[in-house]
């Protein structure tokens, strides 16, 4: 039960307690999660320092109903480090603490960069340095993930810095497949090679990429002037290659908030190509004062109220869900097949999403033809009572094609679209091919709001699933690698790094001679750049 706080702000309500880090110092300190009005704040006090407080969520009933979904998963039986009383997030690798499997791995194969973010990470420029990993220590890497147990990581992403700078990136594309990743996305900007090379992203799907995860911050040059002009030219090039696409937006306040509707009506126009839109509210890495975070900061509630807001409600609130819903779908086929499967296990806190689906060009929201709700609370109450005995595998799952139709509405279906059949061969017969006619119908949309010192919430740290491997063996989560950089990303990379000189001597690239640059003229006037953005773009 919640309770009111004595003392301090009289309007707070304790919501739960954890653990923080002091933005200051580091240090681990208690923190407090409270209800203040209809917001939920993170406040902590550190001895040395001052108290800090933040916006955790801006939204009390969203995260009341995020949270009814909250359940740990499992991890790992052999955990990277095995220290016998570790301290969250110091002793990150994974440790015996950890309560997630690696669900999706990072691993950064260059911090060489051709663009300047000032919102991003890291880059070589910034750090002095080029940190570019060999094909045999990214090898021991992959193996190190398919070791984990008891389920091995078997989703991988090339990250950076921009992975197209490595020329032997689809060398180490196979290498990934031949390690058992079933699979394999590149995280990146695509302004290098992908946006003018027709043939580069057939190479990268040859060699068994099955999805770009693409920077895209909005739909005009004033949002998004990383690769505004190039988006069209990578758009053909993945259509021509047929190689999907994940759009990636950073959502800052009033520097693209204004256009998170139309960054998934753009998604939802190229859904032939583009499978999902995933918004990620900005992390404030760095020391920043109060005013400057009040300034950017945006929580997961804001980003999905505005694009309800901005979607003249074809897409709401109530249409998106926790990340550890989906543990409910893995309890049941766990329950079917008595192996340990693949779960989002995550913290509630941690990320929404949805399902948008096509219907003649119309978008509908996956719960407005199906009873989420209602199936996630079946089939993981099935789940349970076949673990336990009292319902049997095979019989149990033949009767559910019936009982799933139960929580679908026929009349508000898409067109053509027999989504019972579809969910019933993915669940019970294993076929995720099926799954192919549901993503191709729909497009997913996602969020993600990564951690930074001042919302640092250590129950998220401990069941993060998204992991950044290392050489020497190490795996560690996402908002520990990026968030102490000091600690881990940057103590690691700057080990096994080479200064500027030494890179050209070695190769004979000066990466300060690095630097992008485009004709703007030129792609404005291209009929697939007006094609593109058409609808988007307004006059001034």
């Amino acid at each position: 039960m919640a309770a009111k706080r004595p003392g301090g702000n009289e309007g707070d309500v304790l919501i739960r307690k954890t653990a923080s880090l002091c933005p200051e110092c580091r240090k681990v300190i208690p923190a407090e999660i409270v209800k203040r009005g209809e917001k939920v704040i993170i406040k902590k006090e550190c001895p040395k320092h001052k108290k800090f407080e933040d916006v955790y969520w801006s939204d009390y009933q969203m995260f009341r109903r995020a949270e009814s979904f909250e359940r740990d998963g499992r991890g790992l039986d052999n955990p990277h480090v095995t220290k016998e009383n570790p301290l969250c997030p110091f002793d990150c690798g994974i440790c015996s603490l950890h309560k997630s499997h690696t669900a999706l791995a990072n691993i950064a194969v260059t911090n060489r960069c051709d663009s300047n973010c000032w919102y991003c990470f890291y880059f070589a420029e910034k750090a002095g340095y080029v940190y570019e990993p060999s094909l045999g220590q990214i090898r021991d890497m992959l193996a190190s993930l398919r070791r984990e147990r008891p389920v091995p990581c078997n989703a991988l992403q090339l990250t950076g810095g921009n992975p197209e700078l490595r020329d032997d990136l689809n060398q180490i594309i196979r290498m990934a497949k031949e390690e058992g990743f079933d699979h394999i996305q590149v995280n990146t900007q695509g302004t290098h090679r992908l946006a003018f090379e027709p043939g580069y992203a057939k190479g990268w799907k040859d060699a068994g990429v099955n999805t770009i995860y693409l920077s895209f911050d909005g739909v005009t040059p004033q949002t998004n002037p990383k690769n505004h002009w190039e988006i069209p030219g990578i758009l053909d090039n993945c259509r021509k290659a047929g190689l999907g696409i994940v759009l990636v937006p950073t959502v800052i306040r009033d520097k693209n908030t204004h256009e998170l509707g139309d960054i998934l009506r753009f998604g939802f126009r190229n859904n032939d190509i583009i499978r999902s839109v995933n918004y990620q509210p900005v992390s404030l890495v760095g020391r920043m004062p109060r005013k400057q975070r009040e300034r950017f900061r945006v929580t997961i509630p804001d980003a999905i109220r505005l694009i309800e807001e901005q979607t003249n409600g074809e897409v709401s609130r109530n249409d998106f869900y926790p990340i550890p819903a989906a543990l409910r779908i893995s309890n049941f086929i766990e329950a079917l097949t008595k192996k340990n499967e693949y779960g989002l296990s995550s913290h509630f806190a941690c990320g929404m999403a949805t399902y948008v689906f096509n219907d003649n060009g119309k978008m509908i929201p996956i719960t407005r033809f199906i009873d989420v709700d209602g199936f996630l609370e079946y089939i993981d109450g099935l789940g349970n009572e076949i673990k336990e005995g009292k319902k049997r595998r095979v019989s149990e799952g033949m009767k559910m094609l019936f009982r799933i139709n139960s929580f679908v509405d026929k009349e508000k279906t898409p067109e053509g679209f027999n989504v019972g059949r579809i969910i019933w061969k993915a669940l019970v017969k294993h076929d995720y091919r099926a799954l192919g006619a549901f993503h191709e119908k729909s497009l997913f949309v996602g969020m993600m709001h990564f951690m930074d010192l001042y919302n640092y919430d250590i129950e998220r740290v401990k069941r993060c699933c998204i992991h950044y491997a290392i050489p020497g063996g190490k795996v560690i989560p996402f908002c520990t690698f990026n968030v102490i950089p000091d600690i881990y990303r940057d103590r690691q990379q700057r080990e096994q790094s080479l200064s500027f000189s030494e890179y050209t001597k070695r190769t004979g690239r000066d990466i300060t001679k690095e630097k992008y640059k485009r004709d703007i003229e030129k792609l404005e006037k291209s009929p697939l750049y007006m094609e593109t953005y058409r609808g988007f773009l307004k006059k001034t």
